[in-house]
């Protein structure tokens, strides 16, 4: 099947919303990993992160077979289909050095979502871009590893940024 096609189904599977419920500690600002990842390792982290969707949600999860919380869910795909280590926390994640903030209108799949959804400007979840206004995640104890829209008023709302961890070669070309 044609990679937009496999894309279009996968994109259409949207599941109900929630927000990823864990407290984060203040942590120290980490350099982004040094890797070189191959040319198109974002339609790599694409499909990896779509095809986890259902996977059960679990607080501290990094596996399939565990399940995952919103950022054992990033580790575990970017490890696995880019050959990149990140940090472990969402926190660590939005403040790494090396990784570009990205404006919400240059999004490309593959791009890391950092949203506060205990309210403030304090990052409480984190979700992998994978292009139309779309992104995957683990939201929520109970729930599972879903597909979302940025146009979701829940979602615009508690929206922070985006940082951009592979750089141009790497990039999927669907924006």
């Amino acid at each position: 099947m044609p990679f937009l096609a496999r894309f279009s189904i996968l994109l259409l599977t949207g599941l109900l919303l929630s927000a990823c419920a864990g407290r984060q500690s203040v942590e120290p600002v980490v350099e982004a990993p040094v890797a070189h990842p191959a040319p198109g390792a974002a339609e790599d982290v694409l499909f990896t992160a779509l095809g986890l969707v259902g996977t059960p949600y679990r607080y501290g999860g990094n596996t399939p077979d565990g399940g995952f919380d919103c950022s054992g869910l990033i580790g575990y795909v970017y490890s696995g289909a880019a050959g990149i280590a990140l940090p472990r926390t969402t926190r660590e994640m939005s403040v790494m050095r090396g990784a570009s903030p990205v404006s919400r209108d240059a999004l490309q799949a593959g791009d890391l979502l950092f949203f506060a959804t205990s309210g403030g400007q304090r990052v409480s979840h984190a979700a992998i871009y994978v292009g139309q206004g779309r992104f995957v995640h683990a939201p929520s104890t109970g729930g599972t590893v879903r597909l979302d829209s940025l146009s979701n008023s829940y979602w615009q709302k508690s929206y922070l940024n985006a940082r951009r961890v592979l750089n141009d070669e790497q990039l999927a070309l669907n924006p």
